[in-house]
């Protein structure tokens, strides 16, 4: 067991400031060790879209003290209705039946409301440094020297990369993403628009084989809505796609010659889609790596194993993840020992949730015309029996006790 007068003396660099590195900030400052968090943007950054805190998570976020101001922020969801190629409606359950959530107890909040949260638990206690990154690692046997994208250099005992999925720290170390990318058939884009249903509370998605369409009102009639694209794509972009996807302009017509002649009112999102200001577009995939750390430099969150926006996943994984590697670094004197315990207690939790999704074999994304008729027949029987069984791998880790801080 390290003492916290050992851990006062280590220093630790976290890259990225969204969910995994704040929470990990907070664990390692309770331990005693000095903390320094680099973020690329130019503060915290924030985002109105829902995200989920389900099962282990929720023990993270307790044990944090944040737990209270999370449930005044909760999204009070009323109901998910589907919706058939014409618009005319398949089924209406409540949220919790649909994502295996346990009503009461998991958490769906707005992305900003939970990043505010975790900062505001730390940032007067680390060091934060924004519109920064890193650049270079030189790793020897007495810490890691950095040198940061601004030229500035300085040294520490341990760097973690906890700076998403498209992690910059993990190219600079390992190389490009592709070697731990899992490509899971699926291209998105999420925008926001205005309220054309007059939607409160609810969430109404269109689906036709192979292509969705979902329009989510985390408010009132009168507060825009989340809108979400998500189609299939058997086949992972090319790398010279790949590249011109990142262009808005080759993002906006991809998505609209997949809508083309779509029903509902699939074309006015489509429509809102070319005027929004806040547009992003990505691939559906995870992050495997085959191990979480090299030397003195450690990776958590994302940045190591990304579930993917389809298991609904990410931030849970995020929140104890970065508990786990913050007790394991108070528990261990050795970095070695110490990012080896992090993996080994906390490896299989991760894979039972990345195990959520298969490629192409999203549930409430059919790809076929026999699965979509497989996914509404199931719909219709959770509305006959609504009573559902809570999604084991969410709480498939029982969160240990904090290192004593002594």
């Amino acid at each position: 067991m390290t003492s916290r007068s050992d851990t006062a003396h280590r220093k630790v660099l976290i890259a990225g400031a969204s969910i995994a590195g704040p929470t990990l900030a907070y664990w390692l400052h309770r331990y005693g060790f000095a903390v320094t968090v680099v973020e690329k943007a130019h503060a915290p950054r924030g985002g109105g879209y829902p995200i989920d805190v389900r099962g282990t998570a929720i023990e993270v976020v307790r044990g944090m003290g944040v737990l209270p101001r999370l449930r005044a922020a909760q999204i009070d969801t009323a109901r998910f209705t589907f919706l058939d190629a014409d618009g005319a409606e398949v089924a209406t359950l409540h949220p919790h039946a649909v994502a295996g959530s346990v009503e009461g107890q998991d958490l769906e909040v707005a992305r900003g409301d939970l990043t505010a949260a975790l900062y505001g638990t730390v940032r007067d206690d680390v060091e934060f440094v924004f519109d920064d990154s890193i650049d270079r690692l030189d790793q020897h046997g007495n810490g890691v020297d950095v040198t940061f994208r601004s030229g500035k250099q300085r040294t520490f005992d341990a760097v973690v990369g906890a700076d998403g999925m498209h992690s910059g720290t993990r190219k600079v170390l390992f190389g490009p993403e592709e070697q731990f990318h899992r490509y899971l058939g699926y291209a998105f884009a999420v925008f926001t628009m205005p309220n054309i249903l007059g939607l409160s509370r609810e969430l109404m998605m269109w689906n036709t084989p192979g292509r969705a369409a979902a329009l989510y009102a985390t408010g009132d009639a009168t507060d825009d809505l989340h809108a979400f694209l998500n189609f299939h794509q058997p086949e992972q972009p090319l790398d010279v796609v790949r590249e011109s996807l990142r262009d808005p302009g080759v993002q906006r017509d991809l998505v609209a010659r997949t809508y083309t002649g779509a029903g509902w009112e699939v074309a006015s999102i489509v429509e809102a889609m070319h005027q929004a200001d806040d547009l992003f577009f990505d691939t559906a995939g995870q992050i495997r790596m085959p191990g979480w750390s090299s030397g003195r430099v450690a990776f958590v969150g994302d940045a190591a194993y990304a579930p993917s926006f389809l298991t609904g996943q990410g931030s849970s994984l995020a929140l104890v993840g970065a508990y786990m590697l913050a007790r394991s670094l108070a528990t261990h004197g050795d970095h070695v020992d110490a990012f080896a315990a992090y993996e080994r207690d906390t490896r299989e939790f991760v894979t039972m949730n990345q195990a959520l999704v298969d490629k192409g074999g999203a549930r409430l994304f059919p790809t076929t015309a026999e699965a979509l008729e497989r996914r509404n027949a199931m719909l219709r029987e959770t509305v006959a029996m609504p009573a559902t069984t809570p999604q084991p791998a969410h709480s498939a880790l029982v969160l240990p006790e904090p290192a004593p801080t002594a």
